[in-house]
């Protein structure tokens, strides 16, 4: 029931929704519509929104055999290729204008790895040689500018001179380093891997699963700590609740597409330590709070938490079948989901965040340069994936 469901949702809302969000002028897809359902033509249009846009196309049609929705990954690619990568000074540009001139011209870690992770998307469905060797040029770039002897940096001006790093620090802090870019490259360099089998990026997953097992994951606590000074310090008592169970699968999704036994064995407990921890402390019993800062929960709903959630209790309940009670979180967040966060009205698709009781925030946009399909339509994507277990 819940498989047949979330696929009619998929394909009756979510890529219906994104199709007429296409630019057809100036390419790639409109930045922003509001609560009251207008789209803004002339808004900026976020490089890191056109590249989850493209990814999820790309995926979308290899899982539904759908060529319209390769063309629409196509779109979103020839919009990256012409107007949100730097061919001056390389990289991926934060922002863009409505017809494509650059906006925002910071270059940030995280930015990067979302285009890797759309290019090397976009390759497998397309078999275009072109997006595959640009996903390398941004590997490259990054192990090669964006690096020190810790981790990854993460700010930097259009010639990649380091800057503050406030476009990803949040709560009253402005992080060096964070868990969220860090887990978003290991994301990229997962599906780079998946679609070219590169010996430098395995080395980097290994490094990168090493760094979060031994730096970001706080065993006492039984969370990831969030935002770093340069050394790798946390700087904030924080616990992400969807980042955790976000990680959880996709540490899982990584390491079995890297193969390395001794990394599935090491990562393992870590995932289920992760999943538990959120479970008994962020779930509800329908949905899921969004974090906690210094021992205060914040109890808003986001879009993004809640389509987390029904995967990485999925793949709880996968890892370990005796943990029904995972499945059913799944399933009861699903039922959250379609009672609250979708958005009924004609013409839309997912509320930005309802309070715990499922009221939506009116002051908030249906689309804006972070809002996209990139984690709800994932969520479709893996719960088909995953269809026995549900």
């Amino acid at each position: 029931m819940m498989v047949e469901e979330v696929r009619a949702h998929l394909t009756d809302c979510i890529i219906p929704f994104w199709k007429k969000m296409r630019d057809p002028v100036n390419g790639g897809y409109y930045g922003y519509m509001d609560h009251d359902l207008n789209v803004d033509r002339q808004a900026v249009k976020g490089c890191i929104l056109n590249s989850r846009i493209t990814w999820f196309f790309a995926n979308a049609s290899m899982a539904l055999q759908d060529a319209s929705l390769l063309d629409e990954a196509r779109h979103g690619y020839e919009f990256m290729k012409r107007y949100c990568l730097d061919d001056v000074c390389g990289g991926v540009y934060w922002s863009v204008a409505c017809d494509g001139a650059p906006e925002d011209t910071t270059k940030h870690t995280y930015n990067q790895a979302f285009a890797i992770y759309a290019l090397s998307s976009y390759y497998d469905a397309s078999r275009d040689e072109e997006a595959l060797r640009t996903a390398f040029a941004l590997f490259h770039l990054i192990e090669e500018r964006c690096t020190d002897e810790i981790g990854y940096r993460e700010a930097f001006d259009r010639e990649f001179h380091e800057i503050e790093n406030d476009k990803l620090s949040e709560n009253g802090v402005i992080a060096h380093k964070t868990m969220n870019t860090l887990l978003h490259v290991f994301e990229a360099y997962t599906e780079l891997y998946r679609v070219s089998g590169d010996a430098d990026v395995k080395k980097r997953l290994e490094w990168i699963l090493d760094t979060i097992a031994d730096k970001v994951y706080n065993p006492g606590l039984h969370r990831q700590e969030v935002f770093f000074d340069r050394e790798m310090h946390s700087i904030l008592d924080l616990h992400s609740y969807g980042h955790d169970i976000e990680t959880a699968w996709l540490l899982r999704r990584g390491t079995d597409i890297l193969g390395e036994k001794r990394y599935e064995e090491k990562m393992l407990p870590i995932i289920l330590d992760l999943t538990g921890q959120v479970y008994k402390t962020a779930f509800d019993g329908h949905s899921l709070a969004n974090e906690c800062e210094k021992g205060v929960k914040d109890e808003k709903r986001i879009w993004w938490v809640q389509a987390e959630t029904v995967v990485g209790f999925l793949n709880g309940y996968m890892l370990a079948p005796e943990h029904t009670e995972y499945r059913d979180a799944a399933r009861a967040e699903w039922e959250f989901i379609k009672a609250h966060v979708i958005d009924g009205r004609q013409g839309s698709e997912w509320f930005w965040l309802v309070d715990r009781d499922g009221h939506p925030a009116p002051e908030k946009p249906i689309v804006e340069p972070w809002k996209c399909p990139y984690h709800n339509g994932r969520m479709c994507l893996e719960v088909i994936k995953r269809a026995r277990f549900c």
